[in-house]
């Protein structure tokens, strides 16, 4: 499923956006340290100063490559997400809903390693006294969100149980994102990842159940 971009170029009229993916591939080879508006020019095949039209700075072009990330990464979430079964009940439509959420986020970062990193990464305009406020804006987590108080607004989850769910459902498919891309599972074939996905989506829905079965 991993593949691999080729070098960003130019098209007329999409300098920012090629900037925006070139920033990506320096922060997933070399960290954000390596994203500057030199590194991104010199990898578009543009000189500095048409960058700096466009980013004011190593910064600035960082939160414009996480911002791109974190939408890209709703499209593949939606893309899966399709419409559940015609005869789906509102428990089981829900349901469907959470579980392409996760599906996506996990192909996501498959497929694209490099936006999936640097959506996540550091940069110096970060304010954590904020974080709660950041990841409401951010499109997955709103998914995620969404999902979970629809599964309590059709009864299925205890609303006992909804406080902090985002957290431990996300921590859940995120190490699961980088167990296969960095870790011990990264050799599995295409059909292993797919069971593995899977049955960490089943457990994600067991716990919410709140009990050793899912309702």
């Amino acid at each position: 499923m991993t593949t691999t971009r080729d070098r960003p170029t130019y098209h007329h009229g999409d300098l920012r956006n090629a900037l925006v993916r070139a920033a990506a591939d320096l922060a997933e080879r070399g960290g954000p340290d390596a994203v500057t508006i030199r590194a991104a020019a010199r990898e578009v095949g543009v000189t500095p100063t048409a960058a700096y039209r466009h980013f004011a700075g190593q910064a600035d072009l960082l939160d414009a490559a996480k911002a791109d990330a974190l939408e890209r990464m709703a499209v593949v979430i939606l893309d899966v997400l399709g419409e559940p079964p015609t005869d789906a009940t509102p428990v089981e439509a829900a349901l469907h809903h959470m579980r392409a959420g996760g599906r996506g986020y996990v192909r996501f970062a498959l497929a694209e390693p490099g936006l999936f990193r640097t959506a996540f990464c550091k940069s110096e305009h970060d304010d954590l006294t904020r974080a709660d406020e950041t990841l409401a804006d951010a499109p997955p987590y709103a998914f995620l969100t969404e999902s979970l108080d629809e599964l309590v607004r059709v009864g299925w989850l205890d609303p006992a149980l909804r406080p902090n769910a985002e957290t431990a459902a996300w921590a859940t498919v995120h190490g699961l994102s980088l167990l296969l891309l960095d870790g011990p599972y990264r050799a599995l074939t295409q059909a292993e990842r797919e069971t593995l996905i899977e049955s960490t989506l089943d457990m994600v829905v067991r716990g919410l159940a709140g009990g050793p079965e899912a309702r």
